[in-house]
């Protein structure tokens, strides 16, 4: 007897084999066991080809981790240009590490790239990628990047991708895809860039939101996370309140706790380098360092003409000019409130020893201020009048 199908007909003899297919009996029951066997990967040991060899221990070849480890404080850079000079400039100055702005800068991986293979150091090049992404954190560490900064991450699954993709296995899960890091950058690091990497590499992750705040305890508990960042501009733009705030005070406490009960690092904008809980800042971009080191240099001129009995300029017009500068260039456009008030603060502090000319010009730049930005006018006329400047006519 045939049965038919409908791929053709069948005999009679292979349904009484598929029925013993179908209880478990003969091959069926081999491959059954051999199921039982298959790959598991949370199962797998992983080997030795990465350890160095016994007694030895891997090396702090990166600037930032070893700063870190001493205790800090961890200083570094804010680079927005994409002009090499300008990035060696500050690569040499002193700074720690440098922080490219990916998140908020229209520059690009290529150009990123140029900058760290013109000037790999002496600071640690570093980069604020976008956000916790494969592509963002593996183009960053391939180029050559030694510090990963992620803005803005609110949860514990965020935390882990960050982790992820900036530590091989079997910490993370970054690939081994070479670029200019891995092969001529770093290709020389004492004990192999890819045996010491894990050990190297420097990961902040920076809590912006008040659920980063909410989650804060549990992201700095994970491995591989080196500090958390409390963000000082967006901790204010997502909370509503800004710095001396009790109610923003009490986000950077949580958030600095969270880091210290975790034994990890305590990261904000350099201005807090007086609070206790922190040990790694990010300071001012080239534009404020060119602006004060010109300011520098030409007080220091003004004071020497003026020794010289020739008259010209007194020191204090000078200050004048420079708290103006100041001003202008932290306050023009408020990106970062707190870094206005900083400035606003000091020019008040300032224009207290000044003449009544140059106390006019102070007063009058802090209304052109306000006038051009009124949702911080409150907050800039009570720095004013704690100040003893009064701003009305």
């Amino acid at each position: 007897m045939l049965l038919g199908n409908r791929f053709g007909f069948v005999g009679v003899g292979c349904v009484a084999v598929a029925v013993g297919l179908s209880l478990g009996a003969g091959p069926a029951g081999a491959q059954s066991s051999q199921t039982d066997q298959r790959f598991r990967a949370e199962e797998f040991d992983y080997g030795a080809r990465f350890e160095l060899p016994d007694g030895e221990h891997p090396e702090i070849w990166n600037p930032a981790k070893r700063k870190l480890i001493a205790g800090g404080p961890m200083i570094g850079g804010t680079i927005r240009a994409t002009d090499a000079r300008t990035y060696c400039a500050m690569a040499g100055a002193g700074y720690d590490f440098l922080w490219v702005e990916m998140q908020h800068e229209a520059i690009s991986w290529e150009q990123v790239a140029r900058l760290w293979r013109t000037c790999p150091g002496p600071a640690a090049p570093g980069v604020r990628v976008a956000y916790a992404d494969e592509r963002e954190i593996q183009h960053a560490t391939d180029m050559g990047s030694l510090v990963i900064v992620v803005p803005t991450v609110d949860s514990v699954e965020e935390a882990q991708a960050a982790i992820d993709w900036t530590y091989f296995p079997p910490i993370g899960r970054r690939s081994s895809g070479g670029g200019q890091g891995p092969s001529e950058l770093w290709n020389d690091v004492p004990g192999g860039y890819r045996q010491t990497w894990n050990d190297n590499v420097v990961l902040f992750l920076m809590i912006e939101t008040l659920e980063g705040v909410e989650n804060a305890r549990e992201i700095a508990k994970l491995p591989g996370v080196t500090g958390l960042f409390a963000a000082s501009g967006d901790l204010g733009n997502f909370s509503g309140f800004g710095q001396g705030d009790a109610e923003y005070e009490a986000l950077i406490t949580e958030v600095a706790d969270a880091a210290l009960e975790a034994g990890i690092h305590a990261c904000g904008p350099l201005r807090w380098a007086d609070r206790p809980a922190f040990t790694c800042f990010q300071a001012g971009t080239e534009a404020a360092n060119i602006r004060r080191g010109a300011q520098a240099e030409i007080q220091l001129a003004e004071e020497r003409f003026g020794r010289t009995g020739s008259g010209g300029a007194s020191t204090s017009r000078l200050g004048a000019a420079g708290v103006l500068a100041n001003l202008t260039a932290e306050c023009g456009s408020i990106t970062y409130p707190d870094d206005c008030y900083a400035a606003a603060t000091d020019a008040v502090t300032a224009a207290g020893a000044m003449a009544a000319a140059e106390q006019a010009q102070v007063r009058q730049r802090l209304r052109d201020i306000i006038g051009a930005n009124p949702s911080h006018a409150a907050r800039l006329r009570d720095i004013a009048s704690h100040g003893g400047l009064a701003l009305d006519p």
